[in-house]
């Protein structure tokens, strides 16, 4: 079997570039070092350092030798702390795919049952709605949350259930939203300042015909992916804002925000997707319950 103390020693050398360098990291002797390093050449049946000026350098073998080291060596140091993890109990992971256009606010107030979970270990991963199904159907992600349902693919076995229609509030600076405001809203919109969702947003469709409808020609100063970022550039006074009423309960934390006006007639979808490897999974499930049972 290969002697790992050796193979250690071996590791330091080729770190340091010579045998003085690594034996005072040691803190051994240089012969002792040197002896085991030869010992470990001899066991693999080749040579691993050749002389280079005043220390050595890597041979063909020994740059292979030093690569397989380095994997080992830095997988053992991670030992540690996997233990101390292993030890506290095992972690429950969740693993949630984010779609571009959904409200982020909305994503939280969806997550937030499971949240409080013991050992929770939540990875959220936003990106566009094709690349997370590809995810979730490779088991990568154990659910994503879109704005539209998954398409009709066999080769996916995906199924998708709409998880949230909710209307949507608008919400604007104190700067900007007086009694005045309050009164003729929607009307307003034609002379504030507006921030919308980008087109990524299936929301972003259904306000644009929304305006159509109504008459509406909104000056957009501002257009973002992100729901929470778009609240905090509001915040600093850029214009007004469409936020999905789930996420309203955010808003309410966020200094200078105040509420301009509810849109009973326009709603968010957020769809909940999932594969069927994963339908089983216990905190998705926890939080679909919670979803469906939210008035």
């Amino acid at each position: 079997m290969l002697n790992f103390r050796h193979l250690h020693y071996f590791w330091v050398v080729a770190q340091e570039g010579g045998f003085a360098r690594a034996a005072e990291r040691l803190d051994m002797a240089i012969q002792t070092v040197s002896t085991q390093v030869r010992e470990l050449e001899r066991s693999l049946g080749h040579q691993l350092l050749k002389p280079a000026g005043r220390g050595v350098a890597l041979t063909e073998a020994g740059q292979t030798a030093f690569a397989r080291a380095e994997e080992i060596f830095r997988l053992g140091s991670l030992i540690p702390e996997e233990v101390r993890q292993a030890a506290q109990g095992p972690a429950a992971r969740l693993a949630v795919g984010l779609s571009d256009g959904i409200s982020k606010l909305a994503a939280h107030a969806l997550l937030a049952p499971v949240l409080g979970t013991e050992s929770l270990r939540l990875l959220c991963h936003e990106g566009e709605v094709d690349p997370l199904l590809a995810e979730l159907a490779m088991h990568k992600l154990d659910l994503v949350l879109a704005g539209r349902p998954a398409p009709h693919k066999p080769g996916l076995r995906l199924s998708s259930e709409l998880l949230v229609q909710a209307p949507v509030d608008w919400y604007g600076p104190k700067t900007l939203v007086h009694a005045a405001e309050l009164r003729e809203f929607p009307l307003c919109l034609n002379r504030l300042p507006v921030l919308l969702p980008t087109a990524h947003s299936a929301l972003r469709g259904t306000l644009d015909h929304w305006f159509a409808e109504q008459g509406l020609q909104p000056n957009i100063v501002g257009e973002f992916e992100d729901s929470a970022l778009m609240a905090v550039f509001a915040s600093r006074g850029l214009g007004v804002f469409p936020v999905s009423r789930l996420g309203g309960e955010d808003l309410e934390r966020m200094h200078g925000l105040r509420l301009l006006g509810h849109l009973e007639e326009v709603k968010e979808e957020i769809h909940a997707i999932r594969s069927r490897r994963g339908q089983h999974h216990p905190l998705v499930l926890q939080l679909l319950d919670a979803a469906r049972r939210a008035p």
